[in-house]
C-alpha cells in the first residue's frame, strides 16, 4: 500500500497557522485529535520560550471553543483544546484516512505521513484543495504488509537472513550458515527462502504497477 509524505501549508485564517506564524520558533505537536460533532478535540504539546503568551493567545481565537491547560513548565505546556476549524482532521476523516500522530506544526507548516490506497490519496488531494489547503507531495513509496503476506515461518526466515547478512553485498552469511542458524536442511532452507522471496517480489511488483496505472 502506498505511503505518502505531504508538506501542508495551513491557511493563515486557521488559528494554529496564525499563532505559529506569530511565534515561528515554537513547536505545536499534536498528540491526539478526533472529530466531535461539528468541532474537533485535540491534545497539543507546545514548546517555546513564550509559553504563557501562546496559551493566552490561543484562548483568544473565536474558533477555539475551550482551552484546558493540563501541564505547564517554563518552556513546555500540554493543552487540551476544542476548535470549530479541525480542517486537517475533517479532510482525512471525510475520505476515510486516519490521521497518523504525532504531527508537529511550525510557522504554519506541517508534514504528515499517510498510508492509504492510491484512490484515497487522490480523494484527499481534492479535499485539501476544496478546503483551500496548499500541499506538496514530498514522497510516495510502496509498503508491503508482510504479516498478512507471509507465514510466521517465512517472515522469521527472511528476518534471520537479513540480520545475518545473507542479503548484504558482499554476502556475509552463506546459505549453509543460514540453514544451520534456523535448524533446517540446506535444501529446505533454500526452498522456503525462494518461496518467501517470490511472494514479496510479486506483491511489490503488482502493487507498484497498479500505482503507475
Amino acid at each position: 500500500m502506498p505511503r505518502a509524505t505531504l508538506s501542508i501549508t495551513l491557511p493563515p485564517e486557521v488559528w494554529v497557522s496564525d499563532l505559529s506564524g506569530q511565534y515561528p520558533d515554537a513547536e505545536f505537536t499534536v498528540l491526539a485529535a478526533m472529530p466531535a460533532d461539528e468541532t474537533g478535540v485535540g491534545l497539543v504539546e507546545i514548546q517555546s520560550s513564550d509559553i504563557e503568551q501562546i496559551v493566552t493567545a490561543m484562548d483568544g481565537y473565536d474558533s477555539i471553543v475551550s482551552v484546558t491547560l493540563l501541564e505547564a513548565q517554563p518552556s513546555r505546556a500540554l493543552v487540551q483544546f476544542e476548535t470549530t476549524e479541525p480542517l486537517l482532521i475533517l479532510s482525512l476523516s471525510e475520505v476515510g484516512i486516519p490521521l497518523e500522530l504525532p504531527i508537529t506544526i511550525r510557522d504554519g507548516e506541517v508534514t504528515v505521513e499517510i498510508t492509504a490506497p492510491r484512490e484515497k490519496l487522490s480523494d484527499l488531494g481534492e479535499k485539501l484543495e476544496l478546503f483551500g489547503i496548499p500541499f506538496d507531495l514530498v514522497s510516495i513509496r510502496q509498503s508491503i504488509d508482510t504479516e498478512s503476506l507471509l507465514t510466521d515461518d517465512q517472515r522469521e526466515l527472511l528476518e534471520t537472513a537479513a540480520k545475518r547478512g545473507y542479503y548484504d553485498t558482499p554476502r556475509t552469511c552463506t546459505l549453509t550458515e543460514l540453514a544451520e542458524a534456523v535448524g533446517l536442511a540446506k535444501s529446505t532452507t533454500s526452498e522456503k527462502l525462494h518461496r518467501a522471496e517470490g511472494k514479496v517480489m510479486k506483491e511489490f511488483l503488482t502493487s507498484d504497477d497498479a500505482n503507475l496505472d
